[in-house]
């Protein structure tokens, strides 16, 4: 585990069996880290694996009802529209 003490950011890498490689590995990481914070890119990617996490959280079975009687009412509801006077 490494430490950037003037961000407080942690790093730790158990890619391998290697204590040299594996903290070679988690320094590069770091300094990926830090300048993706000092380019602004942190907020960027935190949203977009933050929108990815949304899509795929399994919906519970109680909102998974409510959407698909949604959908069928609203279904009906286009249904039951035809043009008025028009015969064909």
């Amino acid at each position: 585990m490494l430490l950037h003490r003037p961000t407080r950011l942690q790093v730790k890498c158990q890619a391998t069996r290697q204590q040299g490689l594996n903290r070679f590995i988690a320094r590069r990481l770091l300094l990926d880290k830090i300048e993706q914070l000092q380019t602004g890119q942190v907020a960027a990617v935190q949203s977009r694996i933050e929108k990815i996490r949304r899509q795929k959280r399994k919906r519970s079975r109680r909102a998974k009802e409510r959407m698909l009687a949604d959908k069928s009412r609203h279904s009906d509801k286009k249904a039951s529209r035809s043009a008025v006077g028009w015969n064909s």
